[in-house]
């Protein structure tokens, strides 16, 4: 009987103890594996199944084929109906495969990478969905960090966006292998191009009528970014979901939008006025312009008719001054006289001058009110007693 498991030790300790008093406890826990028991069933298992009872030359090729059958049928694989599957032969991008049940050369020799190049990512830029435990459902959180950006007129805008974005159908091993994080390198670069574009807009155009504009350039900026790193990726949209100031000034900010719309609408009211005035004024002007037309065109044919009839008067008097000099005084006295009551001028001797002239075809027409006597006229001496 060895020292350690007698009565009594050397040391004078009790049975199953140590120099030291104490020797080995008893595990409490699971004891571990017995590796040759478990050897030893499997051998006696593979006995009972090949013929003979023996592992001998046929048993071993029997083995050999499972191993390899086996190895062959780890070739097969299942691509899912939104990814597209990658086939790398000793690490080389050899093809690409659609869904479905597909196969390739058992590994070491070909692998398989299977991204979802088919789905469309969302990215949510300054927020955040999370869920609401006392609601039920889920909310919206801000992130301060990401949102808030400085426009080109030095103000500050608080933007929420999404980006809408998927893998090329043509370009799977370009985002497999020329980008580490691809929804990071997404992330950078479209927060990148937000911050470009608001820096060189004013912030009225963005609170108000400049998101379609917006959400296009950072779309086209982000997809010329990304191509020139070679990733991939298509950037199908970008919705703007939130365009405000920031809450510490958004009353002072909401005034002065009040006070724009007023500014606006005073504009428009002017406008309206200006559009009524105008046209009136345009019409007086072009009347009054036209009637100045009219009077000196009339008024040129006038002098013109007057020249001509004075120059065919003084070929005339050329000819024959004293005829139309008489001509001239009769024509005249008879378009003076014409309208204006008669008075015959006797200038004989013994005569007063005046004499009384009775107008019986007067006297039938309507009294005519009094008119002031007409001076006397002095007479040639050629002319006689003309009326």
């Amino acid at each position: 009987m060895p020292w350690n498991t007698q009565g009594g030790g050397p040391w004078g300790s009790g049975g199953g103890k140590g120099p030291w008093g104490s020797g080995p406890q008893p595990s409490s826990g699971p004891n571990p594996p017995d590796l040759e028991e478990m050897l030893r069933r499997g051998q006696d298992r593979l006995r009972r199944v090949l013929p003979g009872g023996q592992l001998g030359g046929r048993g071993f090729l029997l083995i050999a084929l499972g191993v390899v059958a086996l190895w062959g049928f780890s070739g097969f694989f299942r691509v899912e109906p939104d990814e597209l599957g990658v086939v790398l032969r000793f690490g080389k991008d050899v093809r690409e495969v659609q869904p479905g049940l597909n196969y390739h050369l058992p590994y070491p020799i070909e692998s398989v990478l299977t991204p979802k190049a088919l789905r469309v990512n969302k990215i949510d830029i300054g927020m955040r969905v999370v869920d609401d435990i006392r609601r039920g459902g889920t909310t919206t959180r801000d992130v301060p960090e990401e949102s808030l950006m400085l426009t080109g007129d030095e103000n500050i805008v608080d933007v929420d966006f999404s980006v809408l974005w998927k893998v090329k159908p043509t370009g799977v091993g370009d985002y497999l292998f020329n980008i580490q994080n691809p929804e990071g390198t997404v992330k950078a670069v479209a927060e990148s191009a937000m911050r470009e574009v608001i820096g060189r807009s004013d912030i009225q155009p963005i609170l108000t009528g400049a998101r379609q504009t917006i959400e296009t350039a950072v779309q086209d900026l982000m997809q010329k970014t990304l191509d020139s790193y070679g990733a991939g990726i298509v950037v199908q949209q970008v919705q703007l979901q939130k365009v405000d100031p920031p809450q510490q000034v958004i009353d002072a900010f909401r005034d002065v939008q009040a006070a724009r719309a007023d500014q606006e609408r005073s504009v428009n009211e002017a406008q309206t006025y200006a559009n009524r005035v105008i046209p009136e004024a345009r019409g007086n002007v072009a009347k009054i312009t036209q009637a100045a037309e009219a009077y000196r065109s009339q008024t040129v044919a006038e002098a013109t008719g007057q020249t001509s009839r004075f120059l065919q008067i003084y070929d005339q008097y050329k000819k024959a001054p004293a005829v139309t000099r008489e001509r001239m005084y009769l024509e005249t006295m008879e378009r003076v006289l014409g309208g204006s009551d008669k008075v015959i001028v006797d200038q004989g001797v013994g005569n007063t001058g005046v004499v009384p002239y009775l107008p019986l075809p007067g006297l039938s027409a309507a009294p005519k009110p009094p008119q002031p006597p007409a001076a006397p006229r002095a007479q040639t001496p050629s002319s006689g007693g003309r009326q």
